[in-house]
């Protein structure tokens, strides 16, 4: 079948969008041509990697220096819908209207309520389905675009909202018109990772930073648990407007040490095996992707138990925990409790909920749409609708297996790989497309060119072994150095598992002391964070008090002797800094607030120890898989004598207090 998607805009991120990239990917494995008609686009790339074989058009370019962009259509108001502002306009009109009046499909499926409605009134009577779906629920609309979307529907052939829920809400609000509401749920790409192994000491949460997901009770509950669980440690990723509201509220419940606000990450497949706990706690969902994404990592789910979604996949104490949504943190804080405080329940519902993210995946939900196509036009379905009713037939693509490497290029790219963190520290790069040659590692900044090489297998994958390579401190930027192919090109990270790094510390050996990190840069491509050390003291915890901030360390190697510690800046004489031992017998690098006047003579100081021979030491973070803490490490910021004191984190992860002019700190 010939079908296309319709999305505002394929470029932004969020949930409709991540949806729609499955399911098209789902249906062109199974046989049939997926287009996607984004209606606009502000950016080159999209956020979600679509199928190779699933083309995006775009009708509108709001890129900047576009000529769309200058039109007088572009700021007169829709026609179709003259009292709705929002992504509408006569310029909308127009091209939309045009490119359904021309489209040669036999499904077009919107996403919206001004697209559904698009697609009710501008292909009726045009030989294609038209088919609307709801990636919001009808209860949480606000009440005009509630209005908007019940006067789409009957426009439609079908309307497939993701949950039972809100389908009966539909049905019992356009009683005339209930037989062609059909709930079908979103569908999750079975991910290429190694599932989570349960014993990492993390919740993870994702999504945007909006209140629907209310992230300040998740903070409420988890800020409950930090004394009961002190090794614990909670993430939240994804970006939006609440982040310096959320990162207030670490700061104000103590959590700066133990709370990080992650930022946006995709493919976050990786992050979620990262997770012992993933943690949902919306006070609304229209499915909750984000509940199948987790299990699919073999994560279990302490979910809120929103009106709609969430208890439609978890079964309370299968594969997760539903906690009443009314129930504030308190409720919250319990439903984690019960899985932090147990490690063969957390690993056994881990196992379970493998077995329900099994349920949706884009294959299963394709079948959903076939299904329901068929039922529309089962004339169609005998005919073979033009010899494009292959998926009918039962034809399916390839299906990753959970712990795979992932090895499908991007199309138009160079190489890619999916680069591996093993628990000995060594690394696994699997390139693709596949070739004969070498994983070239190569020192950047070097003086004089720097690079490591190692055979590829017949399969495109090598294995980066620490004790065959001591490799600098420095980043390591991977290179494939194909046979006849010329110079290396660079290698694209694809996926980059770092799970195994969570709970990994630095490694002392004889040339002293190192840490190895793979990771994405901000271009796309595989990098190798190398560090290696005479000596090194590994920041484990700050502690900040009306009077001091006190950084407890671990000195490696153990023997190494500690005399004292430094406040260091850029030029001019360090600050000493006095040492106390914890009751763990750990150092404790302590700084007096009271010292303000005295730092503001600069606005960086490296935080040191002092040892008896050898230079000092900087204090750091190099245990886990974090190569660049300077945005998820934050600690507040103290106020004194007119001048402001943080602490954080440099571009090597050492730790620096940074000073200011009060009221100029960001």
């Amino acid at each position: 079948m010939r079908i296309t998607f319709l999305l505002n805009n394929a470029y932004g991120i969020g949930g409709t969008i991540r949806s729609v990239a499955n399911l098209s990917g789902g249906l062109a494995a199974r046989g049939h041509r997926v287009r996607v008609t984004s209606l606009y686009r502000h950016r080159d790339t999209t956020s979600f990697a679509f199928d190779p074989r699933v083309p995006i058009e775009t009708l509108i370019d709001q890129r900047p220096g576009s000529r769309d962009l200058a039109l007088p259509e572009a700021s007169a108001p829709s026609e179709l819908l003259p009292h709705w502002r929002d992504g509408v306009s006569l310029l909308s009109d127009r091209r939309m209207a045009d490119h359904l009046a021309s489209l040669d499909a036999d499904v077009v499926i919107s996403t919206r309520p001004t697209l559904s409605h698009y697609l009710g009134s501008f292909g009726a009577g045009r030989p294609y389905l038209r088919v609307g779906q709801e990636h919001s629920t009808l209860g949480t609309r606000k009440r005009a675009a509630r209005d908007l979307q019940l006067a789409a529907v009957p426009l439609l052939d079908a309307f497939a909202p993701v949950s039972a829920a809100d389908a009966d809400a539909y049905r019992a609000a356009l009683p005339a018109v209930a037989e062609r509401i059909v709930r079908i749920p979103n569908s999750s790409i079975p991910p290429a990772v190694a599932p989570s192994t349960g014993d990492s000491r993390v919740i993870v949460a994702a999504g945007r930073l909006v209140d629907q997901k209310r992230y300040d009770r998740l903070l409420d509950a988890f800020a409950r648990l930090t004394d009961e669980f002190p090794d614990w440690r909670l993430r939240i990723y994804g970006r939006g407007p609440l982040r310096g509201e959320l990162r207030a509220r670490i700061e104000k419940l103590g959590l700066w040490d133990r709370a990080r606000l992650m930022g946006a990450v995709s493919p976050i497949e990786t992050e979620w095996a990262k997770g012992s706990i993933a943690a949902v706690t919306s006070w609304w969902e229209s499915f909750g992707l984000t509940i199948v994404e987790a299990m699919a990592c073999g994560v279990p789910v302490v979910s809120t138990d929103c009106p709609t979604g969430p208890a439609e996949i978890i079964t309370p104490g299968r594969d997760g925990l539903l906690v009443p949504e009314d129930g504030g943190p308190e409720a919250i804080a319990r439903g984690l409790r019960t899985l932090m405080a147990d490690d063969a329940l957390r690993r056994r519902m881990g196992e379970a909920a493998l077995e329900t993210a099994g349920r949706y995946t884009p294959d299963v939900v394709a079948q959903r749409y076939e299904e329901l196509f068929a039922r529309l036009r089962p004339e169609a379905a005998r005919a073979g609708l033009g010899g494009r009713l292959r998926g009918l037939l039962g034809r399916r693509g390839p299906r990753p297996r959970a712990g795979a490497l992932s090895t499908t290029p991007e199309p138009g790219r160079g190489p890619a790989a999916h680069a591996v963190a093993r628990r000995d520290g060594g690394l696994v790069v699997h390139v693709a497309p596949a070739a004969r040659g070498d994983l070239v590692l190569r020192l950047r900044g070097a003086a004089r060119r720097t690079e490591v090489r190692v055979p590829l297998d017949r399969e495109g994958r090598a294995v980066v072994a620490r004790d065959a390579h001591d490799l600098a401190e420095g980043r390591w930027d991977a290179f494939l150095a194909a046979t006849g192919l010329g110079r290396p090109r660079r290698i694209a990270a694809r996926l980059v598992e770092q799970a195994a790094l969570v709970t990994a510390r630095p490694t002392v050996g004889a040339g002293g002391v190192s840490a190895w990190i793979p990771y994405t840069t901000k271009d796309g491509n595989l990098t190798l964070r190398v560090w290696r050390r005479p000596a090194h003291a590994e920041v484990e915890s700050v502690e900040v008090t009306e009077e001091a901030t006190t950084v407890t360390v671990t000195p490696l190697p153990a023997t190494t002797e500690v005399r004292g510690a430094v406040a260091r800046p850029g030029e001019g004489e360090p600050l000493a800094l006095p040492v106390e031992r914890g009751g763990d017998g750990r150092p404790r690098v302590v700084l007096r607030h009271e010292l303000a006047s005295r730092l503001a003579a600069a606005d960086s100081w490296l935080l040191q120890l002092t040892v008896p021979e050898g230079p000092p030491v900087p204090l750091a973070r190099l245990a886990g898989d974090t190569a660049d803490r300077r945005r998820t490490g934050a600690h507040p910021t103290v106020s004194r004598d007119g001048v402001d004191l943080r602490l954080a984190f440099t571009f090597d992860n050492e730790l620096t207090l940074v000073t200011t002019p009060s009221g100029t700190n960001a």
